[in-house]
């Protein structure tokens, strides 16, 4: 190969005197971006429980208990309106297989043939978005783990129950406030009558005090 060809084909490589030498300039970006954590609704309540367990659901049409995951069951209380809600995820692939408030009228009844598994009825899961009237069952590892979900979910529905308890008296109460005022003008326009005609009484007999003179 000729010497033309060589200079032809290989890469052209510059001489190390080239290469411009490196300066320390620092340059500022034109937007500063913050690492912020993407918030979730979790951030806005309170654990009140957490304990893995599984999770089935009732399928009425196979009339048979399907597993939805497994994963931390957790009870979670809302910080500002105190709403109490029933969410867990599944494990490794964090999708909702429970996502639903408790209502007074939810009650824990123990699964046949078990001391480690509750069952119990929710008329709108949002697991699966759209709100589901569904049968559940949770079971855990022992039965000790079984009576505390059991505590914890008693106690957050008769703290329920007694916000709905409060809120009717409130909503009680301030019904009788306008009758109470109706009260008191009917009192008032039964009463002016009297004094309008004591009024008059005390003018009538100072006109005859006054002819008697």
């Amino acid at each position: 190969m000729s010497e033309v060809e060589n200079k032809a084909t290989s890469p052209k490589v510059e001489e190390q005197d080239e290469v411009p030498p490196s300066t320390d300039v620092h340059v500022e970006p034109i937007m500063k971006l913050e690492n912020v954590k993407p918030k979730n609704r979790e951030e806005d309540e309170n654990v009140l429980f957490k304990m893995r367990a599984k999770l089935y659901r009732f399928d009425k049409e196979g009339n048979e208990w399907k597993e939805r995951g497994t994963g931390d069951v957790k009870i979670m209380e809302h910080k500002e309106t105190k709403k109490i809600r029933v969410v867990m995820h599944r494990e490794k692939i964090h999708k909702l297989c429970a996502n639903h408030y408790i209502t007074e009228e939810m009650k824990l009844s123990p699964n046949v043939g078990s001391d480690r598994s509750w069952v119990w009825t929710t008329a709108a899961d949002f697991a699966d978005e759209e709100p589901e009237h569904q049968t559940l069952a949770i079971r855990f590892a022992n039965s000790e783990n079984a009576n505390l979900f059991k505590e914890a979910f008693d106690k957050a529905r008769e703290a329920v129950k007694s916000r709905a308890d409060e809120n009717n008296s409130k909503d009680h109460s301030e019904k009788e406030k306008p009758e109470e005022k109706e009260e008191e003008k009917i009192t008032d326009a039964e009463s002016k009558p009297k004094e309008d005609a004591k009024e008059e009484a005390k003018e009538e007999k100072k006109d005859g005090e006054e002819e008697g003179k």
